[in-house]
């Protein structure tokens, strides 16, 4: 023990020591500077940003900046067809040149979806299916049945449409829906003699709606002008008619002959 005391207290002993200590933090700053080196470490940009643009203006940037970038697309309706909708990573990251940004570009192309099941569905039913279909509701009508506010026909561009059946994202499906109030017969009301105004009231009441309204002669006075014929008319063959159906008049400022 004495010896090995003695030894660590010579010069030989301390300038291997030294040597040791020396060669250590050499190698360990040869690593330190190659891995920077290699790392390339504080050198980089930030992503600029490419979310709003439309994508030959999106590449153009990201390509300018030293970027790759991969696409993918979705479709959303109420955005313009090819713009970014999204990037990632985000704007100002700061990211290594030649960093690939993923980008999803609205798509041109509407897709399709099938159409539900909404017959039978009340209004409101029927709205929320259509629109988890990315469907929506456009016009809605009525017709007399004893189901109020519900689906009874479907229709898109005019055309009836079934379960299943292949439509554009996004489309307006038109709506027939019962009124609650059955197929039953009303008594028809006598218009012959009466103001357009006075007619619409009493179609109301009667649960009927006003039709065509046509006209005889040149009308001089439109507040004067009355009722000369009206469609269907009561007559001892026809008295009732169904509930909603539509009255055809014709005015003129004659007097009606009775």
């Amino acid at each position: 023990m004495s010896k090995f005391i003695d030894y660590i207290k010579t010069p030989s002993f301390r300038n291997t020591l030294l040597g040791a200590i020396i060669t250590v933090v050499a190698l360990l700053g040869i690593a330190f500077f190659s891995l920077r080196y290699y790392t390339k470490h504080g050198e980089g940009l930030n992503v600029p940003m490419v979310k709003g643009l439309n994508f030959a203006d999106a590449v153009k940037k990201l390509e300018d900046a030293g970027l790759k970038y991969e696409v993918d697309s979705v479709y959303i309706m109420d955005k313009p067809p090819g713009i970014v909708i999204d990037q990632d990573p985000d704007a100002t990251t700061f990211v290594k040149d030649n960093r690939t940004i993923y980008l999803t570009i609205n798509s041109s192309k509407t897709p399709n979806t099938k159409f539900p099941d909404i017959e039978t569905k009340s209004l409101r039913e029927a709205q929320a299916i259509l629109e988890s279909s990315r469907l929506k509701v456009g016009d809605t009508t009525y017709k007399p049945d004893v189901a109020k506010d519900v689906v009874l026909q479907a229709s898109f561009g005019g055309q009836p449409i079934a379960m299943g059946q292949s439509l554009p994202v996004g489309s307006r499906i038109d709506l027939v829906l019962g009124d609650g109030r059955g197929s039953g017969e009303v008594d028809i009301p006598q218009l012959v003699g009466l103001t357009i105004d006075e007619a619409k009231f009493s179609l109301k009441g009667s649960m009927l709606t006003l039709g065509q309204v046509m006209y005889e002669g040149a009308i001089t006075d439109s507040t004067n002008a009355v009722i000369v014929k009206q469609d269907p008319m009561l007559v001892d063959s026809v008295s009732k008619v169904s509930i909603g159906t539509r009255i055809n008049v014709t005015l003129s400022n004659k007097t009606p002959q009775q």
